[in-house]
């Protein structure tokens, strides 16, 4: 009897080893980065906070100048307390293996040289117009015929997120376009050219003549969309990220795959407070003047929008460079937000609660609560349109603001800058 209770004992402790394993090793992982970058030239410190040894292979002599001469073994110990001197060679890299225990593998770490960069953090609002590559479909409906018959011609043919490049082969652009194609064949069948997932379909829809006149293919549609949010930095030649998220359509909650866009000068006329539930808003005017444009976009991706602005903005004529800081260096404490609310451009004080590099954690990488009492008393903390503000921590721009705490308007969430560059 008593063999067995140790037996059982002897079980249930070897199962909560392997868990308490099991455990660590996901908070490891989660807590070191997947990859990182070095700058050229300048001094580097491995030390991510967290109980595990570091291996490098060979090439890794190739990136420090103060390095440990060769010895017999083709592994490198990277040793956390050791600061190492990066060389001038850029572009080069080598793979570090972290070891918990300095036995079981927990991830490895690519490591690059890049060179130094700095960029002038703006935190100016922006209008955004981006014109879509192809008429992007939104849903579909009914169409009551003229025999008083409601009919949904294109249900289960066309689908939410795709775009209409052509009608029977000839390409259109707009919505205009393609109501005047429907209309010119009639009651034929006609053949739509549609992109759905980067793959190029034919789908056969046959219009109904619709009781209020016209021929119908019972199709919502989008051919544009306006917005406004945040410039987050600008590059000495005039180059430009925003946003630090993509540009989605509100319906299809999809990428939106643009064919070109102009950025706008635009004021904010209102702010919305965020309250616990419901989030904020920043209201503005765009003018679509072309004095006002201030530049292009020329793409849209998962990190925000880029291009290039014809000339720098005023308020941000007199704003300096500053250096771009890595996802290693940032640090849980005091950091700060650049945006403009009232025509001014300002630091508002924030509080880096977290730094998450899983990659589950995308575009949600630096979390962070407000604690500016000038902004939180007008806009409540994060709010919409605040997308790309631009986070400063140690004088180095870290990251941009990407989201809010639904439930808490305080809290928000950021991008690393090394993800939008």
């Amino acid at each position: 009897m008593l063999a067995k209770v140790q037996k059982g004992i002897q079980k249930i402790a070897e199962a909560g080893f392997f868990a308490l394993l099991f455990f660590a090793w996901y908070s490891l992982e989660n807590e070191i980065p997947s990859e990182i970058n070095i700058v050229a030239g300048e001094e580097e410190q491995f030390d991510f906070g967290v109980p595990v040894t570091m291996t490098a292979e060979e090439g890794a002599k190739d990136v420090f100048d103060n390095m440990a001469p060769k010895t017999d073994t083709d592994e490198i110990t990277i040793h956390k307390e050791e600061v190492y001197q990066v060389s001038d060679q850029e572009n080069s890299s080598f793979t570090m293996t972290c070891k918990l225990f300095g036995v079981i593998p927990v991830k490895e770490v690519d490591v690059s040289v890049v060179s130094k960069e700095e960029l002038v953090p703006s935190g100016m609002p922006i209008g955004i117009y981006v014109e879509t590559d192809g008429v992007l479909v939104i849903g579909t409906g009914s169409v009551s015929g003229t025999d008083g018959v409601s009919r949904e011609p294109a249900a289960s043919l066309v689908k939410s997120g795709d775009y209409i490049c052509s009608v029977n082969g000839e390409e259109i652009e707009t919505k205009e376009q393609l109501t005047e194609k429907v209309n010119r064949y009639g009651a034929d069948k006609i053949d739509l050219g549609i992109r759905r997932n980067d793959e190029n379909i034919d789908v056969f829809v046959t219009p109904v003549l619709s009781e209020e006149g016209g021929y119908k293919l019972g199709i919502w549609v989008r051919d544009d969309l306006a917005g406004i949010g945040t410039m987050t930095y600008l590059t000495d030649d005039l180059f430009y990220a925003a946003l630090g998220h993509g540009v989605n359509d509100a319906d299809t909650s999809s990428l939106l795959e643009m064919k070109e866009g102009s950025l706008y000068q635009t004021d904010i006329v209102d702010i919305v407070k965020g309250e616990h539930g419901t989030p904020g808003e920043l209201t503005g005017v765009i003018n679509y003047r072309k004095e006002y444009c201030l530049g292009s976009i020329n793409s849209n991706s998962e990190v925000g929008i880029t291009g290039k602005l014809d000339q720098i903005p005023a308020q941000l004529s007199e704003v300096k460079c500053v250096p771009v800081g890595l996802k290693q260096e940032i640090e849980v404490g005091k950091a700060s937000i650049i945006c403009e609310l009232d025509g001014q451009r300002k630091s508002y004080e924030i509080e880096i609660s977290e730094v998450n590099y899983s990659e589950t954690k995308d575009k949600r990488e630096i979390v962070f609560e407000v604690t500016d009492p000038e902004l939180l008393d007008v806009t409540g903390g994060i709010v919409q349109g605040m997308s790309g503000a631009p986070i400063l921590q140690n004088g180095k721009i870290i990251g941009a603001v990407t989201h809010v705490y639904i439930n808490d308007p305080t809290k928000g969430y950021g991008i690393f800058i090394e993800e939008m560059l």
